[in-house]
């Protein structure tokens, strides 16, 4: 299955995910190439739009290998088990993590301006991107919408090979792919048009989507130290 870029394939995208009837959803678009897909969806949803930036933590020696990730507002997730094989202390675990956090929070400036992020305590977090190829950045979004407080995480993709689906499916509470190829190769060969997504075309498509009115029942959101 091909898709004519990412608007379609997203609208496409938006009915499968329709039919699961998400509780109180806010779709998240992993930048840059996720978030023309998710707009779809939160359109098609009447959903609010934010972007989830994920940085994963690299061992100092061997950068490919993470050891973690962090998302915003200090969240942290932590593979011990690699810390103690790859024999990374608190120095370098500091070190990692400062550079990474100064990358994320430059990010998220770029793409959201002067809006703050939609809270996800209690609701269905819609993780969208425009494919996987291996799953690993899709599955620190899930631990980190979780460390969020979302209630449920659910991983919607227009295509995704079936090995990173069987790797997303033992963390996310639903995944919906629309395409799942044997034979993979990479995400922009599934698409026609797989122009490269730019950070302005990611602030004005969270810009048509206004952040949602806080409820007026609703307690404070607790202070999230990671």
């Amino acid at each position: 299955m091909r898709f004519t870029d990412r608007a379609t394939a997203g609208r496409q995208l938006a009915e499968a995910v329709e039919r699961l009837r998400p509780d109180r959803p806010v779709v998240l678009g992993l930048p840059r190439g996720g978030v023309p897909v998710a707009h779809e969806v939160a359109t098609a949803l009447g959903a609010p739009l934010d972007v989830l930036v994920v940085r994963k933590l690299g061992v100092p020696s061997q950068p490919e290998l993470g050891f973690g990730a962090i998302g915003e507002d200090g969240v942290r997730i932590v593979n011990d088990a690699v810390v103690r094989a790859a024999r990374v202390d608190e120095r370098d675990r500091a070190r990692v993590e400062r550079a990474e956090r100064a990358v994320l929070d430059e990010r998220l400036r770029r793409y959201r301006r002067d809006r703050a992020g939609v809270p996800l305590r209690g609701r269905t977090a819609v993780l969208v991107d425009d494919g996987i190829a291996t799953g690993s950045t899709a599955l620190a979004a899930c631990r980190v919408a979780r460390a969020h407080g979302a209630a449920r995480v659910v991983v919607a993709v227009p295509v995704a090979p079936p090995q990173a689906l069987a790797l997303l499916r033992r963390e996310a509470d639903d995944v919906v792919c629309l395409s799942s190829p044997e034979w993979f190769g990479s995400v922009g060969q599934w698409y026609d048009d797989f122009t490269q997504t730019g950070d302005e075309e990611v602030a004005e498509l969270l810009a048509r989507h206004p952040p949602p009115a806080p409820r007026p029942d609703a307690p404070p959101a607790p202070r999230r130290t990671g």
